[in-house]
């Protein structure tokens, strides 16, 4: 069996595919897997960019473990961990509840992007890891463990940012909250207007963020107000989101990465085209249509997790080393924020946080740009996306995370001789402790 993930950058030969139906079948797949001295890596969507979910020998796939497990009357809602937030999203909104926050891609499966750090953009608000409230884990031996702040609270602790190498989710249990409705406004602003006052910028609304266009002093800004569906929708006409989601967000970057890839020239005045191309808009729909975006175009990604202090001189650097380089970069770099968490591996771990993805097109040499991002965000201490490319390993992560060595433990207990671990997984948290 071949695999490759949703980029093309990850691939994988010669494995065989698991799809168990159930949480007793997903322990003996791992409790078989053990005995041999196999190894087992869970995937979801295979959206991520980094070596996260690359199979070595076996490939458990949930898609025949996805359904709604439970809806309480205070909103804490319970599925099988191969639930993709687009069909969870879609379940919740049914029965008048939705997820706080999201990211911007909604074709993750809820295991999956708990495991890699998803997160939305807001100042006061966490990513998705924030928002768990009970999980089952299920062991490289085959047991079963039932987790929450007052059952194995450690395992909890850590598994809801997990890197799918303490367990595999079986199910999980998030906390919704009353269906509700999000104002946007979305208008291009010049980058020197943004950086000026960053935080002033980014606490203007509920949910802000920004794309700045490469070769450009222009970002288009998003910004999306909570508001009580009672309020009532004004939605995008249906002409307009097609022609500005599927045309020109779509179609049109599609069209400029390969005008790029022909003659990589052309991609400074493309750009500044695109960005001149622009108009400001407004609606009010129910949050995760607003929340969530379209992506029909492929693309690599590194992100980091930086001080939010820190934004305006990092992206200053970036486009004077954009000239300098000769880089062509066809899709916009983005800035997000979050608030504050206490999940041991999350990305804004102990501080509030800032998030800047560089991208590039899919079937392009990221290595200097990345390399070079990197070495600008890692000077101020930057915290790598972990479904996302990077170059980082375990003594460099040990000092970028507090409770790294927290997470290791719990690692080496429930997996010791590695049975969920690959290539990835032992470079950024080093090699499994072996059997005892």
């Amino acid at each position: 069996m071949r695999w490759r993930n949703w980029a093309g950058n990850q691939r994988a030969a010669g494995i065989e595919v698991r799809r168990p139906r159930g949480t007793g079948e997903i322990a003996t797949v791992l409790h078989e897997a053990t005995v041999a001295g196999r190894r087992v890596r869970p995937i979801g969507s295979g959206h991520s960019f980094s070596g996260i979910g690359r199979p070595e020998q076996v490939q458990l796939v949930l898609d025949r473990h996805a359904d709604l497990v439970d809806i309480t009357p205070d909103g804490l809602v319970t599925v099988q961990a191969g639930m993709t937030l687009h069909r969870l999203n879609g379940v919740l909104a049914r029965e008048g509840w939705a997820l706080t926050n999201l990211g911007d891609i909604d074709r993750q499966t809820v295991a999956g992007a708990l495991s890699t750090g998803t997160h939305g953009t807001g100042a006061a608000f966490g990513g998705l890891a924030t928002q768990v409230r009970a999980l089952q884990l299920v062991t490289a031996d085959g047991t079963v463990l039932d987790c929450s702040a007052d059952q194995h609270p450690d395992v909890f602790s850590a598994a809801r940012l997990g890197l799918g190498a303490l367990g595999v989710l079986s199910t999980v249990t998030l906390q919704a909250v009353p269906a509700f409705a999000l104002a946007m406004v979305e208008q291009p602003m010049p980058l020197a207007e943004v950086l000026a006052d960053l935080d002033g910028f980014m606490t203007s609304a509920d949910h802000v963020e920004f794309h700045w266009f490469g070769h450009t002093t222009t970002c288009l800004t998003k910004r999306n107000t909570r508001v009580p569906l009672s309020e009532g929708l004004t939605p995008l006409p249906r002409w307009q989101a097609l022609w500005e989601d599927e045309v020109l967000a779509n179609a049109a970057y599609a069209g400029v990465i390969a005008a790029g890839r022909a003659v990589p020239a052309l991609v400074p005045p493309l750009a500044r085209f695109a960005s001149t191309a622009l108009s400001p808009r407004s609606a009010t729909d129910l949050s995760h249509r607003v929340f969530v975006s379209t992506r029909r175009f492929r693309f690599r990604e590194c992100e980091y997790a930086v001080p939010r202090d820190a934004v305006p001189d990092l992206l200053r650097e970036l486009g004077r080393l954009t000239e300098l380089r000769g880089w062509r970069l066809p899709i916009p770099t983005e800035v997000r924020y979050a608030a504050a968490d206490d999940v041991p591996l999350s990305t804004a771990q102990g501080r509030d946080t800032a998030y800047v993805a560089v991208h590039v097109p899919a079937r392009s040499d990221p290595t200097d740009v990345f390399a070079t991002f990197e070495g600008l965000a890692g000077e101020v201490g930057g915290r790598p996306h972990w479904g996302k490319e990077h170059g980082l390993d375990a003594a460099v992560l040990a000092q970028r995370y507090p409770r790294f060595g927290e997470f290791v433990a719990v690692r080496d207990r429930l997996d010791p001789a590695g049975t969920l671990s690959n290539a990835y997984l032992e470079r950024v948290l080093g090699a499994p402790a072996g059997p005892r």
